[in-house]
């Protein structure tokens, strides 16, 4: 049973770790007289999916897709419902015009690139669905258009550099931060790893549901904390940049960067999954324009976090067999 325990710390170990190889990279980059611009870019893109990046390289090597796939899918679907519902309850998130027509339009699009690769079986009569190494090309290409579209905006407004907080740090102690963020990293990425198997194996559940549940609301925390935050500190813009900026990187980069590692079989069950994070982006972008325009109002909040309930309510109920 220690597979359960470090399971547990894993993800604590993994967070943290994300935290310090952020700041020390950061700060050896200030050292290393590298741009804020470049710094605060690399800090919001990379800083709070790390935990899913490692997770899923390992899922990919040790040949768990169900845990792969089931990450992502279920971290953009609490990325939505979960982490914008809660922090738009704290308070109302007022967006921008370009997040409405422009990023948000982008993590549909990238949901629904997603379903297209992912369904050979359905498209092309194919005998199995798979995510394929060249499938993971495509979405590294679409990557680095999100990433030329970031640098254009953050040029031209500088939002997010304004919004990061660099720490500069002696550099011995960027070197230890960044190697120890390194190591908690593939630590507790390979513990939360282990620890799913275990837990498949021994309670005779699927990797799919451990990677739509648990592993999804626990790699999503540094996004839940950021989103939170910011709500709190009434930066809205940010908490949903974040979370939309997040959900991008998720599909378009790990993804990309697992399937390349070892193509990802799909199964014909995660096209309800699929359709679920798809919905939640399209609700996303009707909310902004119901009620106050533009915006994520409280009353929008609850119904998110209501929809979250029900969805993991009948991830739960088929994990059980009763649907």
């Amino acid at each position: 049973m220690i597979e359960l325990v470090l399971f547990v710390i894993g993800f604590v170990i993994l967070i943290k770790g994300a935290g310090l190889l952020v700041d020390g990279s950061s700060s050896i980059a200030g050292y290393l007289k590298i741009s804020r611009l470049v710094i605060g870019m690399t800090a919001v893109a990379f800083g709070t999916s790390l935990p899913e990046l490692l997770v899923n390289v390992f899922a990919s090597i040790g040949n768990n897709p169900g845990i792969a796939i089931g990450n992502i899918i279920g971290s953009n679907i609490a990325n939505i419902l979960l982490i914008l519902g809660i922090s738009s309850i704290i308070y109302p998130l007022v967006v921008t015009k370009g997040t409405v027509w422009r990023e948000i339009p982008f993590c549909l699009l990238a949901s629904l690139v997603f379903a297209v690769l992912s369904n050979d079986l359905l498209i092309d009569g194919d005998q199995q669905s798979l995510l394929t190494r060249i499938d993971g090309i495509v979405f590294l290409f679409f990557f680095v258009i999100f990433l030329y579209y970031m640098w254009s905006i953050a040029r031209e407004n500088d939002l997010i550099v304004s919004e990061v907080s660099i720490k500069t740090l002696p550099l011995h102690r960027s070197v230890i931060y960044m190697l120890a963020g390194l190591a908690g990293l593939v630590i507790g990425g390979k513990w939360i790893v282990d620890g799913a198997v275990f837990i498949t194996g021994f309670f005779g559940i699927g990797q799919t549901f451990i990677g739509l549940s648990i592993i999804a609301v626990g790699t999503s925390l540094p996004e839940l904390a950021t989103s939170a935050i910011a709500a709190y500190k009434k930066n809205p813009d940010i908490a949903v940049g974040n979370v939309v900026g997040s959900n991008i990187f998720n599909i378009f980069f790990i993804l990309g960067v697992s399937s390349i590692i070892k193509p990802l079989p799909m199964q014909q069950s995660n096209n309800i999954d699929t359709a679920v994070m798809i919905a939640a982006t399209m609700i996303l972008f009707l909310f902004m324009f119901t009620g106050k325009k533009s915006s994520i109002d409280r009353w929008e909040g609850f119904i998110l976090t209501a929809a979250y309930a029900g969805y993991i309510t009948y991830l739960i109920l088929n994990q059980a067999g009763v649907w």
